[in-house]
């Protein structure tokens, strides 16, 4: 046995726990095999290089960001709206619903609710539309009464498919002029992003207390 190897390797793993008190990473194979990757690609800090509107002013690059995510979302949208135009989809949520059921299969209608990251009155008027035009079916959970079991029909199949022409092209254009190589780089990051809210989105912190509560327990002093 290499037990120099193992002694490094044991190193690595006290400093991937020490790294990732704020949980950026799952603390798993799969987040240590992401940590080491980003340490291995790591390069030296291009800040000055690169410039925004009203960098010279003290706008801050956490602005930018959350401003171009806002930006995304918008174009994404219109995108998507083109792309069920005069179809039987009255919005985007609806189609995305049937991808997810498509996708990930059979599941309770606060799984659903929760994989498309919505509140859940609006999942409920959603899943109830799709219900109404036979897209989607509900059934009583074998494991929990309480529950109900969303599942797309054959008719929801076919209506998705209908679209998912326009609906894939939508999806190339949002994506824009990036390279295959940069469009890997958006999926880590954004994966990354998503890690983070998503734990908290789920707790369904009352918006008065939202932004305190996150300040309190997450220091982004260190970012």
């Amino acid at each position: 046995m290499n037990y120099n190897l193992a002694k490094d390797v044991i190193q690595l793993l006290e400093q991937f726990d020490s790294e990732n008190k704020k949980l950026q990473y799952t603390s798993d194979i799969e987040g240590f095999k992401t940590w080491v990757q980003h340490h291995q690609n790591k390069k030296t800090p291009t800040q000055k290089n690169i410039i925004w509107e009203g960098k010279e002013n003290g706008r801050s690059p956490e602005s930018v960001i959350s401003r171009l995510l806002v930006h995304m979302n918008r174009y994404a949208k219109t995108y998507s709206k083109s792309a069920i135009a005069d179809s039987e989809f009255s919005t985007q949520e609806e189609f995305i619903y049937l991808i997810s059921l498509k996708s990930f299969g059979n599941m309770t209608k606060t799984e659903l609710i929760k994989k498309n990251i919505q509140d859940k009155p609006v999942g409920n008027l959603i899943i109830n539309r799709l219900i109404k035009q036979g897209w989607v079916k509900q059934s009583d959970s074998k494991t929990d009464k309480r529950s109900k079991v969303m599942s797309i029909t054959e008719k929801g199949l076919e209506t998705l498919e209908k679209q998912m022409t326009n609906i894939r092209n939508a999806t190339k254009i949002v994506s824009g002029n990036l390279t295959e190589d940069e469009k890997y780089t958006l999926i880590e990051l954004l994966s990354k992003l998503d890690h983070f809210h998503n734990p908290i989105f789920g707790r369904n912190i009352d918006s008065t207390n939202l932004i305190d509560t996150v300040f309190r327990e997450y220091s982004f002093n260190d970012n």
